[in-house]
This record gives C-alpha cells, structure tokens and sequence, in this order.
C-alpha cells in the first residue's frame, strides 16, 4: 500500500469521520475550511492524490463525490482532530510566538509548532509581525537572512512581487522571494546554489503564509 502524506491521512481521516458521523463526505469546501485551505481547489489536488494511491473514488458532477475504496478501510490514520492554535499574541502579554519546524501540510500556527515567545518590540518592524519563523538553510544567504535566523511575519495570503515571502508549496513550507510572471510564480532564493522554485498556479497546491518584515539574530 502506498503511504500517505500527513495532510492526505488527515483528510482521509475527515472524510471516514464526516462519513461515520453525517453518512456524507464532505465537499472540497468544508474540507478547505476545516483544515485551513485557501481555496476548495487546494483541497481538490489531495483528493486526487488519494484517488491516485487507490484510496478514495471521486465521482465527477457531485459536490459530495468521494466514494472510500476498500483500501481506506485497511489504513489506519489517527482520528481527525481540528488543529489546535497558538493565539497570535503567544501564551504571555504581548509577546510573539517562534515556530520551529512546521510538519508537512500542518497550519504554520498550530500549537504543536510553537517552540517559544518573545517579548519583542513591535517598533522594530516596518509592519506588525504576527510571529518569527525560525530560519534552517542558506537559500536566502545573499538578502542577510541565515541559518538560525528568527524572521519576523507578517500574517497574510497577499503578497507583492519582490517581497520575501514565506510560502508554501504542496506539504513544504520554505522562505524565498516572490516573483510574479503573468502564467506562473517564481520562488527565487537568494543563493546560486539553490534553484528557483517555479509554481503553476494551475497545477501545484500553493499559498503565501506571510511576507517578511524583519530579521532576529543572536549574536552571542
């Protein structure tokens, strides 16, 4: 049996508890809300994926097309539970939640990724920063932004062409500036070594999690 991402097991899981519970699947838009989607399109990709690995059958014409298969009754994911989130403002007054490492197709702000707060100074961005990303890698070497850097974000779905973003694409979450061509997104990094990223709109599972606004670093 052919294994499943985190974020295809847990709407595998959704769709065998909204089944369980209701004797309906969900459609692509309740799946989108309840697990933080941009778009039902976004949903749409997965439930094609899981179509592709034999789990599910989804009939076309139909909001609620999505038919399990016998496969999905074999594989075992955990129950489907709603993410948990970190309050914007950290469990102390005024302080910023740092996100450590983010599991593949996990909202950035689940609790589960909060790995501290700062009390941070929110004059020392040019906009309000809703939490800090803690940097792995050297793609964005050459815009000052290094290993174990903390990034300050911005929380939004917009972003401008130029801008450092972080996005993500499919079940990764990476730092890279935006570049926007008139049929598809570049996601440029700052380092030679690294390639460019090019995104379909039409074709990949893509979002802005937030642009950059400013950079932490411990210089201990």
């Amino acid at each position: 049996m052919e294994s499943l991402t985190a974020r295809q097991a847990q709407i595998l899981a959704l769709i065998r508890t909204s089944i369980e519970k209701t004797g309906f699947p969900p459609t692509r838009a309740e799946i989108a809300d309840r697990l933080g989607f941009r778009s039902p399109n976004a949903a749409e990709e997965h439930l094609r994926a899981l179509q592709r690995k034999g789990m599910i059958e989804v009939l076309p014409g139909t909001a609620r097309g999505i038919r399990l298969k016998s496969a999905a009754a074999k594989y075992a994911p955990p129950r489907y539970a709603a993410p948990k989130y970190a309050s914007p403002k950290g469990s102390e007054r005024g302080a910023i939640p740092l996100i450590g490492r983010v599991a593949a197709g996990a909202p950035i702000l689940a609790a589960e990724h909060v790995i501290g707060h700062y009390q941070v100074d929110g004059a020392l961005f040019k906009r309000s920063a809703d939490y800090l990303l803690k940097v792995r890698g050297l793609s964005m070497r050459d815009a000052g932004i290094l290993d174990g850097d903390l990034l300050a974000v911005h929380r939004t779905q917009e972003a401008r062409s130029g801008q450092i973003v972080v996005a993500r694409l499919a079940d990764e979450v990476t730092v890279k500036r935006l570049r926007s061509q008139r049929d598809r997104i570049e996601l440029v990094p700052a380092n030679p070594d690294f390639p460019t990223i090019v995104v379909d709109p039409k074709r990949d599972v893509f979002a802005i999690e937030g642009v950059a606004v400013g950079l932490l670093r411990n210089v201990s």
